[in-house]
């Protein structure tokens, strides 16, 4: 079997994205009009990082397992009691992806840390995203030298003078999540280098790598912003440098390290969208416990999936060990092997 070392179909996929991507820059900044030139680097970095999150998660969804979950969960979506899975989803989105709920049994002190970085991740890229393809710039209003305009795809959304709460909230929007970032970061980063259990498998790449260009990212943003408010511009160019790269490191990871999760995450809605049709279709019961163990439907998916992948766990009786609990495995397993020392006749050797 030819080993290929990449995915024809999920490369196309995201060289098609990728350029439609430009695309939208080119026409959001009304023809590169709004499109500021310093921030080229910030651009390309964006796009590959764009290219890579694409291409990997298509080739994430190809797999048979996740595709199996991927088609069931927008088939329900959009199918049946679609007002009653379209609540569901929004507040799953809401607990889960919003107010990262499903971190809270882990500690509460956990998932103060995390919803602080997820809510400075999130919002850092709302801002800089639109600012870096020119979607978003602000200009001085005509005849005024104190009212700004902001304009969004070219056209004007809202306006506020210099020196008012609004336009400090703006100017200094960044300087929020970095807050929001470093604080949250130091947290885990503290954990991983005091915690004894972490110590011992955590990974520099995979663990503290991200929470080290997460601070030196906010750090950094923030030490542009103290240095043309408080100290006249000294260093702003080396720490200009510093920073975009960081943000480049910190996007080019993004495809190929930990911070895919954040990609993948949003589909775990549609997994739970899935077991909950699930139990309401029935739910399968062990031929051996005579228990209830997992959901009809995930048990014929999973069927399907296995002679996908070439297993074959069909039984003489014409049944399948995917029909046994996981209990009802181990117990199926004693007998055989029970069976097989008495044939054998030593019971104990």
């Amino acid at each position: 079997m030819k080993n290929r070392t990449f995915n024809t179909k999920a490369l196309l996929i995201a060289t098609g994205m990728s350029i439609f991507s430009i695309v939208l820059v080119f026409f959001g900044s009304r023809n590169l009009q709004n499109f500021d030139a310093a921030l080229i680097t910030y651009l390309f970095g964006t796009v590959f990082a764009f290219f890579g999150i694409v291409y990997r998660y298509s080739v994430w969804l190809q797999r048979p397992p996740t595709w199996i979950y991927f088609k069931r969960g927008i088939t329900y979506l959009v199918t049946g009691k679609v007002f009653s899975h379209f609540w569901f989803a929004s507040k799953e989105t809401i607990e889960n992806i919003a107010f990262q709920k499903f971190i809270y049994p882990r500690g509460k002190y956990r998932w103060m840390a995390h919803f602080m970085i997820a809510i400075g991740c999130t919002s850092a890229f709302l801002i800089t995203i639109p600012l870096t393809f020119g979607w978003i710039h602000f200009t001085m209003a005509p005849n005024s030298i104190s009212l700004y305009e902001a304009h969004f795809f070219g056209f004007k959304v809202m306006e506020f003078k210099l020196d008012s709460i609004m336009a400090f909230l703006t100017f200094h929007a960044l300087n929020w999540s970095s807050y929001l970032v470093i604080l949250g970061s130091l947290y885990y980063l503290r954990r991983r280098l005091t915690n004894p259990g972490l110590i011992a498998t955590q990974s520099f790449e995979g663990d503290l790598l991200p929470l080290i260009l997460l601070i030196a990212i906010s750090v950094t943003g923030l030490g542009l912003t103290y240095s043309y408010q408080f100290m006249k511009g000294f260093a702003f160019d080396f720490l200009a440098v510093i920073h975009a790269v960081t943000v480049i490191m910190f996007l080019i990871w993004i495809p190929f390290g930990k911070f895919f999760h954040i990609i993948q995450r949003p589909a775990q809605i549609g997994a739970h969208i899935y077991k909950k049709e699930g139990m309401k279709q029935g739910m399968a019961v062990c031929k051996h416990t005579g228990e209830e163990y997992a959901t009809n439907m995930h048990i014929n998916d999973l069927k399907i999936v296995t002679q996908e992948l070439g297993f074959d766990f069909s039984m003489e009786d014409g049944g399948s060990h995917l029909d046994l609990s996981p209990e009802g495995k181990r117990s199926r397993l004693a007998q055989a092997h029970l069976k097989a020392r008495l044939a054998g006749g030593n019971l104990f050797g």
